[in-house]
């Protein structure tokens, strides 16, 4: 039987964003990052801005933790933590550099009455590796989180845990090489994972939408979905009518200076998951 694309369904969410008032690239540890290239501030504050009205024009609630001087990819919340039914588990990052941002994370969840918070005793950099489609959590590993964090995912929620290697290093994170749209739906980029984890993805979900050369390379699949609604780059044109033909309603943002870090509009957005 078809999909039904007439009735794709937004469900409110939550979720945390951080400003990126000291946002900067003054290292490199992904292929984006060219510290010698000027970055506009003021720029990406306000296109951080537009992201966050969007995200409460579509009736979605969000909240903020104060960034810290010395941490410009602070900004990229969604690496701060991965929240399900409640429960946090903290990240511990891969590059030294990022470090300290995990216990700023931790802070905010703990001074905001999360009562089940966990330190990620295996390297995990939260949703940029950990998506959750339905009652299944996808965990990617290769470049920044470990295999190892599959184990404490799976104590943490309770749910089946699939891992999934990435290969190509412009799609250091998952959740820039997919996006999953609902339980049944994801968009991603094949080329991103190997011959095991493109089969693990076409068994978790029964439809699959491929991004093209042009719009992975925009980070169009960084993107965040409501199960209608789809926010995503406003580079990624082909993308967003793929999405529209099956249903979707995109919604493009232009996140070209948060790009000269790796990030887009996902990147920028942490999902607060309550029971």
């Amino acid at each position: 039987m078809g999909i039904d694309v007439t009735h794709r369904v937004a469900s409110p969410r939550s979720y945390l964003m951080c400003p990126p008032e000291f946002f900067a690239v003054t290292y490199a540890i992904n292929p984006w990052m060219a510290p010698e290239a000027p970055v506009d501030r003021g720029l990406a504050m306000r296109q951080w801005g537009a992201l966050r009205a969007t995200h409460e024009s579509l009736g979605h609630s969000v909240g903020i933790i104060e960034p810290l001087a010395g941490l410009p990819d602070m900004v990229f919340a969604a690496n701060g933590a991965t929240v399900i039914d409640g429960r946090v588990l903290g990240v511990r990052f891969r590059h030294p550099e990022r470090a300290a941002e995990a216990d700023a994370y931790l802070a905010w969840f703990r001074s905001h009455g999360y009562s089940s918070v966990h330190e990620g005793a295996a390297v995990n950099e939260g949703e940029g590796d950990i998506l959750i489609a339905g009652d299944t959590v996808l965990a990617g590993y290769g470049f920044r989180s470990d295999i190892a964090a599959a184990d404490e995912l799976r104590a943490m929620s309770g749910r089946r845990v699939v891992s999934l290697r990435l290969v190509d290093p412009r799609f250091y994170h998952l959740d820039t090489a997919m996006c999953v749209l609902d339980r049944c739906t994801a968009m991603y980029y094949p080329a991103a994972f190997d011959d095991a984890g493109r089969a693990a993805l076409a068994s978790v979900f029964s439809e699959l939408i491929e991004a093209k050369d042009e719009d992975a390379e925009v980070l169009g699949l960084n993107a965040v979905c409501d199960g209608r609604h789809v926010v995503l780059a406003a580079q990624a044109g082909g993308l967003a009518r793929s999405l529209a033909a099956r249903g979707f309603v995109p919604v493009p943002v232009d996140m070209s200076e948060l790009l000269k870090a790796g990030g887009g509009a996902k990147c920028c957005t942490l999902e607060l998951r309550h029971c």
